[in-house]
């Protein structure tokens, strides 16, 4: 069982900033910056790509007012959302979560990004990709 299903199990207390009949939002206990806050769905999945398409919607439809109000709150318009899957991609815990990180000041997510060219086989990764959406 992970820290989130205990949460949502009520094992574990949380500061609840949103919670409706398919998500749950927190404030992460160590938090990058203040107002660093986790949304969760209440559908137990490791990765996005596991997460119905109901509870992806779900998801999407508070993603927006969360950040909203995450900037009212910190006087910031600055923000990151980083979502991991797997691993690899440094996720830790194995439940889907958003973070919504505000930049305040020097504090909030900092990045590494290198970026490289599109390569020659770019043209049949995105046919393969988009031969891949379910419909």
């Amino acid at each position: 069982m992970t820290v989130f299903a205990k949460i949502l199990a009520g094992e574990i207390p949380c500061h609840r900033v949103y919670e409706d009949e398919h998500v749950l939002a927190f404030l992460d206990v160590a938090p990058l910056s203040p107002g660093h806050v986790l949304l969760i769905p209440k559908e137990a999945r490791p990765t996005l790509d596991e997460l119905s398409d109901e509870a992806g919607a779900a998801l999407g439809r508070v993603l927006p007012r969360l950040c909203r109000a995450v900037c009212a709150a910190t006087g910031t318009s600055a923000y990151n959302v980083l979502q991991n899957n797997g691993v690899d991609a440094h996720q830790a815990v194995m439940h889907v979560h958003f973070h919504i990180i505000p930049r305040i000041g020097d504090r909030g997510l900092g990045l590494d990004w290198s970026a490289q060219a599109l390569d020659d086989d770019a043209e049949r990764l995105a046919g393969a990709i988009a031969a891949s959406v379910d419909p």
